[in-house]
């Protein structure tokens, strides 16, 4: 549904739900003539009041290129906003003129939480509410997929409906990684012991002709760019499992916000660290984006899950492009008196986990008109973590997280997580710019949002991709997140 704002109407406030299950999108023109908003962005952006073709925003672009997410509440586009996890948007009219404050508060500072004394978490209750928020939101006339995985987040999901008896009615699916970090097996083996289907998905590195088809239909009906680097993967997917198309899918994203994220040893030392290297950082309008030194000029913030190409090269990419440091700093420098998990998991979870990786999800379910469920994110079972004890969530020794989840699997089902380590749903994606070299950079050269300039770094990263180490890992990067860029702008049906 649209709500309209007008500036007859009196004030108003408005805030996503506590986890941010459904964000609000705005449109609110330059020109603050009216204000559309509504928890659909597929809705907002078919709206006939919201004139297309849309206009984007370098601004967004610049951020996309050198954080790989643009920070709400900007978008990608011009005058398309965002009220996400703690965001708040005050409206009122100026002389005939709406006008927005927007600000921000993160909701789930770990100073916040109960005592030891005055709550131990139900783990009953816990698996309960976890079914709870994905039955109730799962369209029966439709098949239903949980994407499944090794993890905690996605087999608490599985224990959960398994215990609510939906074994017939749901279908595992899975990732087949390659190396070490592959959990097909271990997920399969899980299906089978409580009684689920299960489905493995493929890796596809050479591209065909219905894969392309694919990944054109994404670029057109995603409702957003997204540089996550298993984008791409996605489309994929549906080639696969045709079922998917349409289809109930779950996800087990979105509860790093209320359980804390914490520092991995490296950014215990890098973050502090970043502070020391502020005199040096006018380097990034001048270093390569797969220089070596480029990493060692992010500020504080920017270690907390961002990152991409150098502003050196972003000024050869885009006019008017925007150097993003002074957005990072300004963040970093309002966090100063925060102890460091709180740090992190105030800018990684409303900024990069809900606009890169869990808009990755949104964007494929919006893309093949599927219906998303993120039960961890519905607003009760926010509310209710929100307030568990750290000791349940995290260790500040340990740095290991989601601690309850870890014991609800080891004694219900027997999986050892601290056994498995981390593992992941990776994605070579330099192995696939290897193999697609042309065909990606086909789309990157007829994408009339980079300029002129474009060739000499593009050249540049091409010639790096033949080569060894990090620097080559980083230019087939930088030419994936090119591609993805340039395909959404080149394809998408709302720039039409």
């Amino acid at each position: 549904m649209i709500n309209e704002y007008n500036s007859s109407h009196a004030g108003l406030e408005l805030t996503s739900d506590l986890a941010g299950e459904f964000p609000l999108y705005l449109y609110w023109p330059e020109d603050r003539s009216i204000l559309l908003y509504s928890d659909s962005i597929i809705e907002l952006l078919s709206d006939v009041r919201v004139p297309k073709p849309l206009k984007v925003s370098n601004e967004g672009v610049s951020f996309l290129l050198q954080s790989g997410v643009v920070p709400p509440p900007k978008t990608a586009y011009q005058d398309i906003y965002i009220v996400g996890i703690g965001d708040r948007a005050k409206i009122s009219s100026v002389s005939g003129k709406i006008d927005i404050k927007f600000s921000h508060e993160f909701p789930f500072m770990n100073a916040n939480r109960l005592t030891e004394d005055e709550m131990q978490p139900d783990e009953g209750l816990i698996l309960q509410m976890i079914a709870d928020a994905t039955i109730n939101r799962i369209d029966k006339s439709k098949p239903t997929f949980l994407f499944h995985s090794a993890g905690k987040d996605s087999n608490s999901i599985a224990l959960a409906l398994a215990e609510a008896g939906w074994q017939d009615k749901v279908t595992l699916i899975t990732h087949k990684s390659r190396g070490s970090a592959d959990e097909s097996e271990v997920s399969a083996k899980i299906a089978r012991e409580l009684g689920f289907r299960h489905q493995v998905l493929h890796e596809v590195d050479d591209l065909q002709k219905e894969h392309k088809q694919a990944i054109e239909d994404y670029f057109i009906n995603a409702p957003f760019p997204c540089t996550d680097n298993v984008s791409l993967a996605y489309p994929l997917y549906a080639v696969q499992v045709p079922e998917l198309i349409g289809a109930n899918i779950i996800d087990g994203g979105g509860n790093d916000s209320y359980m804390s994220t914490p520092p991995t040893k490296r950014e215990k030392v890098a973050i502090p660290f970043a502070k020391l290297t502020t005199p040096f950082r006018f380097l990034r309008s001048h270093v390569n984006s797969e220089s070596p030194l480029s990493p060692l000029l992010r500020t504080p913030a920017e270690w907390c899950g961002t990152g991409g190409m150098s502003y050196a090269d972003t000024k050869e990419l885009i006019i008017d492009s925007v150097n993003v440091q002074s957005y990072w700093n300004r963040i970093g420098k309002e966090r100063e008196g925060m102890e460091l998990f709180d740090f992190k998991t105030s800018i990684l979870t409303p900024i990069v986990a809900s606009e890169l990786h869990i808009r990755k999800a949104r964007n494929f379910a919006d893309s093949i008109s599927g219906n998303l469920i993120l039960p961890f994110m519905e607003k009760s079972v926010g509310s209710y973590f929100q307030n568990v004890p750290e000791k349940y969530l995290f260790g500040r020794v340990s740095l290991k997280n989601k601690l309850i989840l870890r014991n609800i699997l080891k004694k219900n089902i027997d999986l050892d997580s601290d056994a498995i380590g981390k593992m992941g749903w990776t994605y070579n994606s330099p192995c696939i710019v290897s193999e697609n070299l042309e065909f990606m950079l086909f789309e990157i050269d007829k994408c009339s949002l980079w300029s002129e300039r474009k060739n000499a770094v593009i050249d540049r990263l091409k010639n790096q991709i033949s080569g060894n180490g990090w620097s080559s890992v980083m230019a087939s990067k930088m030419i994936y997140r090119l591609f993805l860029l340039s395909g959404w702008y080149n394809s998408n049906r709302f720039l039409k």
